[in-house]
């Protein structure tokens, strides 16, 4: 595992769905025992699919990450972020850009959307490859937890009990 410069961090990928603002959480709630920093990325990519039929809009695609990546931490958090929390956009596919996140990542959060029946027993594709390749452990969150992880309290509230 390769040392990070700015410390030991727990990367979380975040897609604005529910069980990725989870994933924020339970990460903000491990850091202080992993003596750790949250990490947020959300990734971006443009659709190989449009390639050669349409010319690339990166910066609709970014915009709308960006979009993405601030409100799931709003969500998360409001306005008073974990400490050392930091964020980043990352142009690429999400199942790469994460597993490569987490080579130098203590731990590596992903939110599983989940399916209902069926569908829903089964992991995503991208918490699939971060389990599968990730260099450091994975945890998935499904939405199910939403009613197991309270909302972090807010740091003057940590040391009053």
């Amino acid at each position: 595992m390769e040392t990070d410069p700015e410390g030991p961090r727990i990367v979380v990928g975040v897609d604005g769905s529910e069980p990725s603002i989870l994933a924020l959480r339970l990460a903000a709630q491990l850091a202080p025992a992993l003596g750790a920093r949250v990490h947020a990325i959300a990734c971006w990519d443009f659709p190989p699919l449009f390639a050669g039929y349409l010319p690339p809009d990166f910066y609709t695609f970014e915009t709308k990450a960006t979009k993405v990546l601030h409100d799931a931490v709003e969500k998360a958090f409001g306005t008073e972020l974990p400490p050392g929390m930091t964020t980043a956009l990352e142009r690429g596919p999400a199942p790469a850009t994460l597993v490569k996140a987490g080579a130098s990542a203590q731990m590596l959060i992903v939110g599983r959307r989940g399916h209902g029946g069926i569908r829903g027993m089964h992991l995503g594709s991208v918490s699939t490859a971060c389990v599968a390749h990730a260099s450091c452990p994975v945890v998935v969150v499904h939405e199910e937890m939403k009613h197991k992880l309270p909302r972090p309290k807010r740091q003057a509230e940590m040391y009053i009990h």
